[in-house]
């Protein structure tokens, strides 16, 4: 339902229930679960979009970790994540601190999914 609201543009009706998800989550797997990883990351884009980047910075690091520490340094979803931070950081203005993101985001989706891949 919070997706479903939304892609509608109803972002502080779909807020309060990406919190809930992300608590059940996070009690049900535990806080560094992959998709409690997933849900953090849900909660930080829904931020992101409702312009509040400084409330989805440290969810954005935190999604990252917990997808470095369940699947690798390497890993796809991973490289998404890194791409998250980045494009948060750049919105910020930290423009300094999203390239070097931007560049390892590029590296791990050429490694995870070849050169060529259109991502």
């Amino acid at each position: 339902l919070a997706v479903l609201l939304q892609d509608k543009g109803d972002l502080d009706g779909a807020e309060p229930l990406f919190r809930r998800a992300l608590a059940i989550f996070e009690a049900a797997l535990g806080s560094s679960h992959a998709d409690t990883g997933a849900s953090v990351n849900n909660l930080a884009e829904l931020l992101e979009t409702k312009g509040d980047l400084d409330g989805a910075e440290p969810l954005c690091r935190r999604a990252l970790a917990i997808r470095e520490a369940v699947l690798g340094a390497n890993h796809a979803e991973t490289g998404a994540s890194v791409n998250n931070l980045a494009q948060l950081l750049q919105a910020k203005g930290a423009l300094d601190g999203a390239e070097p993101l931007y560049r390892r985001a590029l590296e791990i989706d050429e490694a995870a999914l070849g050169p060529d891949h259109p991502s």
